[in-house]
């Protein structure tokens, strides 16, 4: 696999052309970084992702497209080896998932579970810094109902052309480092939502992984349904979406080393664990949203609720060997699910707040009766 244009690759070009030239446009940059990296086909919307994602813990934006380094003295340090935590038979890392996958040993990873980022800025620190202050930014915190203050929701609709091929590519190259980590038949199951699961099953499938189907989390969110905006009574029996009643989760796979018990022999992957001797694993699995106790062990605004999480982390290990990766880790809550279904598991977040917060989540989430 060529790792030239790795996002580790990216970053060191990028930051060598900016401290000479001290400012530039993304075309400039996207020049720079090609002519830096060789013969290799670098597109000016995976720029623009890598200093979205870096903006502003890297880099600044000056002006409309303008960036530059931000000041040595506010960039954050480098994470090193202390920031690695163990909690039961979970191993915590807080480091940028890009990093480590591409420097972790080749075909050490035994299945991914992970619920990553869509509109990729709703977990940048500006947008979490609004969150986390009750502003939303493109967040869309829903009024409270009942009572209860509802979860808030990355508002995928506002994403355009350009934020769509920005996804295309982050996923791209998340497949790709994927691929390096993992086993033969090792399966990968990633979190989506109808807007978005063709581009990024479409974006991980070219990478090399195999699409195999979806899994169906049957469960009544808040998002859709809802009349026109402004336009209530004049509308009064429209819906602008249909009310979303699953929450898809992408099926891939690691191609296969042969058949598929010869891979189950040499890698114990390729195929799912059996609820029961009996009972084959299904792909819909009735769910509920995530109960209030659950958040809050880990107010996270992605959480998702442990018994679902639990399902398909036990069945992603057809043998019940191997080691579970969720590169998006979050509260910690699928490393929870790994701890419950004893499991080794290994989590990598980059948000230190997140960080600390699945510190404390991860052994009481892991530990609930359900």
């Amino acid at each position: 696999m060529d790792d030239r244009a790795s996002p580790v690759n990216m970053r060191d070009a990028i930051v060598s052309y900016l401290t000479a030239a001290e400012r530039a446009s993304i075309a400039e940059i996207q020049q720079a970084v090609a002519a830096a990296l060789g013969d290799v086909s670098v597109s000016a919307s995976s720029v623009r992702s890598y200093l979205n994602l870096n903006t502003p813990e890297l880099f600044e934006r000056t002006s409309r497209g303008q960036y530059c380094l931000r000041p040595t003295g506010s960039q954050k340090k480098t994470i090193g080896p202390e920031a690695i935590y163990s909690l039961d038979r979970a191993r915590l890392v807080n480091v940028d998932c890009f990093d480590w996958l591409l420097a972790c040993a080749p075909r050490s990873i035994h299945a991914v579970v992970t619920d990553p980022p869509y509109g990729l800025v709703e977990y940048s620190d500006t947008e979490q810094t609004k969150l986390r202050n009750g502003r939303g930014g493109v967040w869309r915190i829903p009024p409270s109902f009942d009572g209860h203050r509802r979860a808030p929701l990355p508002r995928f609709t506002v994403l355009n052309d350009g934020d769509r091929q920005v996804l295309h590519d982050f996923f791209f190259e998340f497949a790709r480092l994927v691929l390096r980590a993992t086993v033969p038949g090792a399966n990968v199951i990633v979190a989506s939502n109808p807007l978005l699961a063709h581009i990024v099953a479409s974006a991980m499938g070219a990478a090399g992984l195999e699409l195999r189907g979806h899994i169906v989390r049957l469960v009544m969110t808040m998002r859709g349904g809802d009349r026109p905006k402004n336009a209530h009574a004049e509308f009064a029996d429209v819906s602008v979406m249909a009310r979303s009643m699953f929450e898809p989760w992408i099926v891939l796979r690691h191609p296969l080393d042969g058949r598929v018990q010869d891979n189950l022999r040499k890698w114990k992957t390729g195929g799912f664990r059996r609820p029961s001797p009996e009972k084959p694993f299904g792909d819909v699995i009735k769910s509920h949203p995530t109960p209030r106790r659950e958040r809050q062990i880990a107010p996270h605004p992605s959480l998702k609720p442990q018994a679902f999480l639990r399902a398909i982390v036990r069945a992603a290990l057809p043998l019940g060997h191997g080691i579970v990766l969720d590169p998006f880790a979050g509260s910690g809550s699928t490393l929870a699910a790994a701890n419950a279904v004893s499991y080794d598991s290994i989590g990598l977040e980059r948000d230190a707040q997140y960080v600390a917060m699945a510190q404390r989540a991860i052994p009481k989430l892991g530990s609930l009766v359900l």
